[in-house]
């Protein structure tokens, strides 16, 4: 441990030139925000399509597992890390010398600008990181001048949904639509028993990531024989889950998604 230390980067608060993010969102943020070349190491979330809208660019970068080990040879002079990436990894980083930062998870617009201007500022790229917020604010003054109406739910494997206190939520509330886990009294992420579902009638479901082509017990809620019938009068969503995985500006498009199917609905094209 004493070599190894020995050897780590001196701690410095300038900009830093060699950057490592070893979790998902903190990836797609720092990709968005900084300078080229100055990011070398993103997760390998970053490049699988189903979690990471920034896959195909994530293919730039190094990739890393989140290791110690491996970051150490990297020599990052910074590494960004989310609040619950590997807290042992984290810690390791830190006694050995590195300047480590860490990322909350985003559960509400307000957040989304906080993170992206606190990564601008530890990046050296407060301009960039203003752009980026501005055109967040104009993406959600758009959606806020003509909100939608109606309700809707978010029904995903293992029967989980969202409610309050859930970026998922807060993209809801964006649209003018309103959630039907606030007035089931869920809030975060919770169980919707199918008769709740039901009894709710929302008017659109979004479903989430629903794959069929392997068996696996977390979709047996898509195949009960209620939830069938249900569906097939309902007005199902799909909504990647990579777009409110994570906060950012690209976050808007999740909203924009569920604004259109409810638009849709309204003018009885459904």
């Amino acid at each position: 441990m004493a070599a190894l230390a020995a050897c780590a980067p001196a701690r410095a608060e300038s900009v830093p030139k060699r950057v490592v993010s070893m979790n998902l969102c903190t990836d797609q943020l720092a990709m968005l925000i900084a300078d080229e070349d100055q990011l070398h190491s993103v997760s390998h979330l970053a490049a699988d399509p189903g979690a990471s809208v920034l896959a195909e660019r994530a293919g730039a970068y190094v990739v890393n597992h989140g290791l110690a080990e491996e970051i150490f040879l990297m020599r990052p002079d910074l590494v960004i890390a989310g609040t619950y990436t590997t807290r042992t990894t984290v810690a390791l980083l830190r006694r050995l010398g590195f300047r480590v930062e860490e990322f909350a998870p985003e559960t509400g617009f307000d957040d989304i600008r906080q993170n992206i201007a606190r990564m601008g500022a530890i990046l050296g790229r407060r301009d960039r990181a203003v752009a980026l917020t501005a055109a967040l604010d104009a993406g959600l003054a758009a959606l806020a001048a003509s909100p939608a109406q109606g309700s809707v739910a978010v029904y995903s494997s293992n029967s989980y949904t969202v409610g309050p206190g859930s970026l998922a939520d807060a993209v809801i509330a964006e649209t003018g639509l309103d959630n039907i886990a606030a007035s089931l009294g869920i809030s975060g992420a919770g169980r919707l028993p199918l008769e709740s579902l039901i009894t709710a009638d929302p008017d659109l479901v979004v479903t989430g990531a629903r794959r069929f082509d392997n068996p696996a017990l977390a979709q047996e809620n898509f195949r009960h024989p209620a939830f069938r019938a249900f569906a097939r009068q309902a007005v199902e969503v799909d909504i990647p889950d990579k777009y409110w995985l994570c906060g950012a500006p690209f976050t808007l498009i999740a909203a924009r998604i569920l604004k259109q199917a409810a638009r849709r609905l309204e003018a009885g094209q459904e």
